[in-house]
């Protein structure tokens, strides 16, 4: 299985960005997918999750900002983040799996950096 995540970058605070995880040697379209993020110096950070159902579900500190989608073509999944503020700063990661249970133990990408000034 292999996971490349892009589109990271750096913005102004309220400024957008659209991150993108292919998943390769893998079953998306019926897996569930994580984006999760870690700041400098923090563990790291579930923050939303879709399932093969479409089902989506979000931390509470990203919730009305951020919006996961896949497409299942492609095998892709994406995270529109709107509004970013700085406390968003971090390496954004896509992992498999829906859940925020054992997430440093799933596989996950490499990683993108997201970076927001005030």
């Amino acid at each position: 299985v292999r996971l490349v995540e892009s589109g990271g970058g750096s913005v102004q605070s309220g400024g957008s960005l659209r991150l993108s995880c292919v998943v390769s040697d893998f079953p998306f379209s019926s897996s569930a997918m994580t984006w999760a993020r870690q700041a400098p110096g923090k563990g790291l950070e579930w923050i939303s999750g879709i399932y093969k159902t479409f089902e989506t579900h979000y931390a509470d500190s990203v919730k009305d900002r951020f919006t996961v989608s896949r497409d299942n073509a492609k095998n892709t999944v994406y995270l529109q983040m709107n509004n970013l503020r700085p406390e968003d700063t971090a390496v954004y990661y896509c992992v498999l799996g829906g859940t925020a249970l054992n997430l440093s133990r799933r596989t996950r990408g490499q990683g993108t950096q997201v970076t927001v000034s005030a």
